[in-house]
């Protein structure tokens, strides 16, 4: 019989891995795909009262995650299927971000968690500021 959260954990760490490496090269050359990744990031935070993904990061419940992470798989794969990839690549950052705040006892996950989350978090502010310029 198979450890089935040990099989999952192994699984992630490679899409993790290419995710964090591409997300960096990412943030570099393409601004829409980052802006994405901030519009969504932000919106999430709104919907949970917070003022980063982080923050959102740390106050999910059990229940918040798991719809979070259906909502997450069902639009990427729509947005795939529509041909909607810069969207589909925004969302996919933010979930494997999520997924990776379950799997810190890898310790390549522990490491690379903070660099992604460091860069959505810097996205989401920069959304959340400018929006906030535009009110005032």
């Amino acid at each position: 019989m198979t450890d089935q959260p040990q099989n999952q954990q192994a699984s992630f760490k490679p899409i993790f891995i290419s995710v964090v490496a591409d997300l960096q090269k990412t943030a570099a050359e393409d601004g829409e795909v980052m802006a994405l990744i901030g519009t969504l990031g932000a919106e999430i935070a709104s919907r949970f009262n917070q003022q980063s993904w982080t923050g959102v990061k740390q106050s999910l419940t059990r229940e918040n995650y798991d719809e979070l992470l259906g909502a997450f798989q069902r639009q990427g794969t729509e947005l795939n299927k529509a041909g909607q990839t810069k969207k589909a690549y925004a969302i996919q950052a933010l979930a494997v971000s999520l997924v990776a705040g379950t799997q810190r006892q890898d310790a390549d996950i522990a490491a690379g968690e903070p660099l992604l989350d460091q860069l959505i978090d810097h996205t989401v502010g920069l959304v959340i500021r400018t929006a906030t310029r535009r009110v005032h």
